[in-house]
């Protein structure tokens, strides 16, 4: 084997790959969290050691060159591979003690884990606690979270799956917009409000038209697919919004209106790695998670 080609370094290829399926240095620099620059040099570097042009640099970003293209599979390969020696490895640490990296949906990262990982802390204090906020699925078998909580199954092979709980869902309006324009007494009276709705998102969309209602976008007069920001626009007076009842009930600024409205509860799964789901840390996290968020949640088989 050439000499370079044995020494070349993971992180280079890493840096590859996240160039090459963002097609930016931008998307790959939020996909790693590295800077752009440190990136730009590492593909620089790479070409270097390997005396080829991997990338043509357009105005728009980056596109690989027929060179580069070849190269693609073999080093999603090496990723997959170094994905299973990580988890591997990983799998046979014994130790009730080391870091636990968490991910979930901005709202339950923000609304519901910081209590439970209190709880968790409070149990076991030599286990360190990463949590990371996000609505993206993170690949588990790379390693980028040991456990997820998510309002769907994971359907990566290989990924231990359990439902623990629901999340029912509900009609809000901050009390002061009702003050100020009064309050529904039926669903029809909805028509005569402001209704809060997502932008891209088309979820409430389809959950009003499997109601009956055939609305579209712009019916709703205020739109935003962040989730927390969403809420705060409620709780603002923005207009009348759907969210998960344990959001809403612990805000005394925030009404239920119409709980006549009936909307599919969201499922709550716990996800792990198969390699790492028997790790003692992973495990007892595992536990706590479940326990923490069964205590504040309807059960799954109510």
């Amino acid at each position: 084997m050439d000499k370079t080609l044995s020494q070349l370094d993971w992180s280079l290829i890493r840096a590859f790959l996240a160039v090459a399926e963002t097609g930016s240095l931008s998307g790959a620099a939020r996909e790693l969290s590295q800077s752009q620059p440190t990136l730009g040099r590492q593909i620089k570097l790479l070409e270097d050691q390997l005396g080829l042009r991997l990338f043509e640099r357009q105005v728009r970003g980056f596109d690989l060159t027929p060179t580069g293209e070849s190269l693609l599979e073999p080093a999603r390969a090496m990723r997959d591979a170094f994905g299973q020696l990580s988890l591997r490895a990983a799998g046979r640490d014994d130790k009730m003690r080391g870091t636990v990296r968490i991910t979930t949906s901005d709202v339950m990262a923000r609304h519901a884990l910081p209590l439970i990982i209190a709880e968790i802390r409070e149990a076991e204090p030599d286990i360190q606690i990463e949590l990371v906020p996000s609505d993206a699925s993170e690949n588990l078998l790379f390693r980028e979270a040991d456990i997820a909580v998510r309002m769907y199954r994971s359907t990566q092979l290989d990924v231990i799956t359990k439902q623990i709980a629901v999340a029912p869902l509900g009609v809000y309006a901050a009390k002061t917009y009702l003050e100020k324009h009064g309050t529904p007494n039926a669903i029809a009276d909805l028509l005569g409000h402001s209704l809060i709705g997502y932008d891209r998102d088309d979820r409430i969309i389809h959950g009003m038209r499997a109601m009956g209602w055939q609305v579209q976008r712009d019916f709703f007069d205020v739109r935003c697919d962040d989730q927390n920001t969403y809420w705060e626009l409620v709780r603002a007076g923005c207009g009348i919004g759907f969210t998960q009842e344990f959001v809403a009930n612990k805000d005394p600024s925030i009404a239920r209106l119409l709980p006549e409205m009936k909307f599919d509860p969201l499922p709550i799964w716990l996800a792990a790695p198969e390699a790492m789901r028997s790790t003692p840390r992973v495990k007892r996290v595992w536990d706590l998670l479940e326990t923490g968020i069964t205590a504040r949640f309807p059960s799954a088989q109510a």
